[in-house]
């Protein structure tokens, strides 16, 4: 009998819709079973959110606090060689003299104004060098000290810089092949507050193009030739290794053929932030947190210089430079003193101001013990990686020891303000938007 047949057709169309129907029970069922799965697996899962703890709230913001302190709670007050801070105390009093009256010093008032400094200014003024108790005497009656602290941490992070000397020539040949340049005519800066109240103390730095305010060339267009064929080189030197490292320092000395020197300093920066490359080399696993210093980031780039140029490139922040008749001058326009000049952020503390750090800086010996740091500083300048309220960079002057010292500090200490005894700080101090000097 062939399926043809009306009886055995219809047998088999039975046998297939019952076939049908028992593969959508199946299917039926499966869904259902997923269904209840996933039902389980979202249960499951609404159950570990639910105990996990909530996410950590974002830290406060860096806030300075100030907390009255006694001349004697100041470690190593007592053996410091306050003199050799003096010509720094005296230069910065000839600027804060300079304005008027009622200026007020620092963010939020916070050193007061200008008038409730001429009258210590003026007592430093009669001092002569080496006079160290004169000094301490004096400013143990004229001036009132301040423990300061970011909210409740006491402890800041303080770093080292110097006047690095490099070889280079006024002409170009194959060997002085890398420019220091002048600060370029298109440059400008422009004043957010001019355009929104709300923005005053903010600048952004740029150049025009097609009508338009557009960010300056960064580094790595500048060494690209970005620069070329606008008279701008100043002198060319033959590392530029060395070269980046004078944009970091700000200031330096060019030794020319012949035996003349050819002092250098900051005229202005580009623009761009800047980066720290050691935290780069910390990050693709190059360098371990303890090893960084601009010795072991030298040393890397001497034996890496297939890949130099790039890593260089990662700080696009690039400095221009100008011709200095005296030693490195720093942001408050006065002339730096080794040892005793500190760049702090103006966000939170002032130019001119005394200061006295407890900290420790390394040997010149490398395998040595680090030594304590207690000493009387003065704030003259600034620095693009020096940002929070306990955050310092000490001076070290010129040489090899100066070098040793400042590209291996990065030490742990505490800070105190001098403040004229007449002036009454606030108790906090947020970052100020409109620092000022």
């Amino acid at each position: 009998m062939t399926p043809t047949e009306p009886g055995q057709r219809w047998r088999w169309i039975a046998l297939a819709a019952l076939a049908a129907c028992l593969a959508l029970a199946g299917l039926w069922l499966l869904a259902l079973r997923a269904n209840r799965l996933l039902e389980a697996e979202l249960a499951r899962a609404s159950a570990v959110q639910a105990s996990a703890p909530p996410p950590a709230p974002p830290p406060p913001p860096p806030e300075l606090r100030l907390e009255a302190a006694s001349f004697a709670q100041l470690p190593g007050w007592a053996e410091d060689s306050l003199a050799e801070a003096l010509p720094a105390l005296e230069a910065s009093c000839s600027m804060i003299l300079k304005l008027p009256e009622s200026r007020g010093i620092g963010p939020h008032q916070l050193a007061g104004r200008a008038r409730d400094w001429r009258g210590p200014c003026k007592a430093l003024a009669a001092l002569h060098p080496g006079q160290d108790a004169a000094l301490r005497s004096l400013l143990e009656s004229r001036f009132r000290a301040y423990r300061l602290s970011n909210r409740e941490e006491p402890q800041g992070l303080f770093t080292g810089y110097y006047e690095p000397s490099l070889r280079g020539s006024l002409k170009p040949t194959p060997t002085y092949a890398t420019p220091l340049y002048l600060r370029p005519r298109d440059l400008l800066v422009a004043d957010l507050g001019r355009f929104k109240p709300e923005l005053a103390g903010r600048k952004i730095l740029g150049r025009v193009a097609g009508g338009e305010l557009v960010p300056y060339f960064d580094r790595a267009e500048i060494d690209a030739g970005a620069l070329a064929g606008k008279h701008l080189e100043m002198v060319w030197v033959d590392d530029p290794v060395a070269a980046f490292f004078l944009h970091i320092q700000g200031s330096g000395r060019v030794e020319l053929p012949g035996g003349k020197t050819l002092r250098v300093g900051y005229a202005g920066q580009n623009g761009h932030a800047y980066v720290a490359i050691g935290k780069v080399l910390l990050e693709r696993g190059e360098l371990k947190r303890e090893e960084v210093s601009l010795q072991s980031i030298r040393r890397w780039l001497a034996d890496h210089p297939a890949e130099a140029r790039d890593l260089l490139a990662e700080n696009p922040s690039y400095v221009f430079f100008q011709k200095l008749a005296g030693g490195p001058v720093g942001s408050e326009g006065v002339e730096l003193t080794a040892g005793r000049s500190l760049a702090v952020d103006l966000a939170f503390l002032p130019l001119g101001v005394p200061l006295w750090l407890a900290a420790s800086r390394p040997s010149v010996d490398p395998s040595q013990p680090d030594l304590p740091l207690q000493r009387l500083l003065v704030a003259q300048d600034t620095g693009g990686a020096i940002t929070g309220p306990l955050r310092g960079d000490v001076f070290w002057g010129h040489g090899a020891e100066a070098e040793e010292i400042a590209g291996r500090m990065k030490n742990r200490g505490r800070l105190w303000l001098l403040l004229p005894a007449d002036v009454v700080p606030p108790a906090a101090v947020p970052a100020a938007a409109n620092p000022g000097r």
